[in-house]
């Protein structure tokens, strides 16, 4: 019974010991970030509200396409003479004493109780309606563009953060790394010191050895702690706590031409479409502005019904009738004419501009992809021909044929290989991801490619 109890409360004490132990998070893989930060991004969030207002702003425009029609209910009391008068006609209560000329000058107050629906509709307007919805269609359209190149931007800053925190990682692993090799070295040296095949300078060396690997692990820290600060803006995510990232492992991305790469942008690029529907909905207004020189035609009519109080006898009338009208000294629509003529030339300079800066941004991107693919070849060669040659001098030390300065020189290019070689693995994947961005095409979808 004792043991029974014992076994009961080792139980329960591993069991609560257990509960305490925190559930490690999930790897944060490259399309969850990019997922999280287009769900939750400020600028994400603009674009949207553009592209509502911009719907909305299209639906108005077809709104002048359909009559108007409002229902009006007036409650008036006085004894003005041409009140009077008018509202015994309309209430269809005027008598023969209402003749009267003391009536006429001096009536007494009544009061009328007016129930009226009035319309209107625009018939024609020499198509400036018609083509005041088409400038609405396309700000659409470009606000819709426009969102895209947003969210291109998105996309490319987090994947240049996530990089950075897995380049950062790899910094910190490295450092580690050099900094036990230098521990073991000063051990190694102490013993030699101790044995008599070194000098005490030959341990002092490694001491200071020691002590810069140090600092190095302490600066590859802060680097790291710096890096998902930046990943957590770039995603909007304030409470991202630091875990594992699925890494982006070296390997070969497709490669194309330049003349593909450009003819790619001119088809894809987001800001490009944005910027070419808004200068055809920068025609249509021009158009508009035209069409504001012509003739208008609307109909309208209405219906009214007058009564002295609220339940007495009523009389009703009602009119209808065709306007034609015609501006016979437009200058104020010459001036807007030209204000409109005026924002298609910039926007006509505007699109140049920014054809002109497309081609620029994909040739850069074109010769940082292939110097960045180079550099990886080389960086990868290096490490190896280093980690061999650390390997030879460290025998050599060992054997009693290197200095110790023989060996800390190897040990930091060996480090230095490894550095350059991880920055060259990710500087490889991010000069892919910012040619995917300069040709208009960097989707969640493409950049997940890049894991």
């Amino acid at each position: 019974m004792k043991q029974t109890r014992i076994l009961l409360i080792l139980l329960l004490f591993l069991s609560s010991a257990t509960s305490e132990i925190p559930a490690q998070a999930p790897p944060l893989a490259l399309r969850q970030a990019i997922d999280r930060a287009l769900g939750q991004n400020p600028q994400a969030a603009i674009s949207r509200a553009d592209q509502a207002d911009a719907r909305a702003a299209a639906a108005l425009a077809r709104t002048a396409l359909l009559p108007q029609i409002s229902f009006t209910e007036d409650i008036s009391r006085g004894n003005d003479p041409v009140y009077v008068f008018g509202e015994r006609l309309r209430e269809r209560q005027f008598t023969q004493a209402d003749f009267a000329l003391n009536a006429l000058n001096r009536p007494r107050p009544i009061g009328n109780f007016s129930s009226r629906f009035s319309g209107s509709w625009l018939v024609f307007d020499s198509f400036k309606t018609e083509k005041e919805i088409r400038r609405a269609d396309l700000f659409k359209q470009s606000s819709a563009n426009a969102a895209s190149a947003a969210d291109e931007q998105i996309v490319l800053r987090v994947v240049g953060a996530y990089q950075s925190v897995l380049y950062a990682q790899r910094e910190v692993e490295v450092a580690q790394h050099e900094e036990q090799t230098a521990e073991a070295l000063v051990t190694q040296a102490d013993d030699h010191v101790k044995a008599g095949l070194a000098v005490e300078s030959d341990r002092m060396a490694t001491q200071v050895d020691l002590a810069a690997r140090k600092q190095e692990s302490i600066a590859a820290r802060g680097d790291l702690d710096l890096a998902w600060d930046d990943l957590r803006e770039a995603m909007d995510a304030p409470d991202l706590q630091p875990s594992q990232l699925l890494p982006i492992e070296p390997h070969a991305f497709p490669t194309s031409t330049l003349d593909e790469e450009l003819a790619q942008a001119a088809k894809s690029r987001p800001d490009l479409a944005a910027l070419g529907t808004a200068r055809q909905a920068q025609v249509a207004s021009v158009g508009a502005a035209h069409s504001d020189f012509g003739p208008r035609v609307s109909a309208y009519g209405n219906w009214e019904e007058d009564r002295g109080l609220f339940a007495a006898a009523r009389g009703n009338n009602w009119m209808a009738g065709v306007q034609i009208s015609l501006d016979i000294l437009p200058i104020g629509k010459r001036e807007q004419l030209a204000r409109e003529n005026a924002a298609r030339q910039r926007i006509d300079a505007q699109l140049a501009q920014a054809q002109s800066q497309v081609r620029l941004d994909v040739s850069r991107a074109h010769i940082q992809r292939q110097t960045a693919e180079l550099s990886l070849e080389t960086a990868h060669a290096a490490m190896n021909q280093s980690a061999e040659g650390l390997r030879i001098v460290r025998n050599r030390y060992n054997a009693g044929l290197a200095t110790i300065t023989d060996l800390l020189r190897a040990e930091d290019a060996e480090r230095q290989s490894q550095s350059n070689y991880w920055r060259a693995v990710y500087g490889n994947a991010m000069a892919y991801a910012q040619l995917l961005f300069a040709e208009g095409i960097l989707t969640p979808d493409a950049a997940e490619d890049l894991q």
